[in-house]
């Protein structure tokens, strides 16, 4: 187990290694990083999964009318 004076150790490392202006930075990175593998893992809920199909389903209808629009300009120009 770690006791106080370990911790202290460890705090005054980082310290010296990182400095205190870049600390929170990394605070805040590590917690933005929690909050997202929370997220990760957490299984989604049925209105999660259906708005991800239509976001998917309209990506690729807006990339197949991108296709479709290109091919006909190429085939304008020749």
């Amino acid at each position: 187990m770690i006791g106080a004076t370990e911790i202290i150790l460890i705090s005054a490392v980082i310290l010296l290694i990182f400095g205190g202006k870049k600390i929170p930075e990394l605070m805040k990175g590590m917690g933005k990083g929690v909050k997202s593998f929370k997220e990760g893992m957490a299984e989604p809920s049925e209105e999660e999964i259906n708005r991800r199909v239509e976001e998917e389903i309209q990506r690729r209808a807006d990339a197949m009318t991108d296709d479709s629009k290109s091919q006909q300009q190429s085939i304008t120009n020749e």
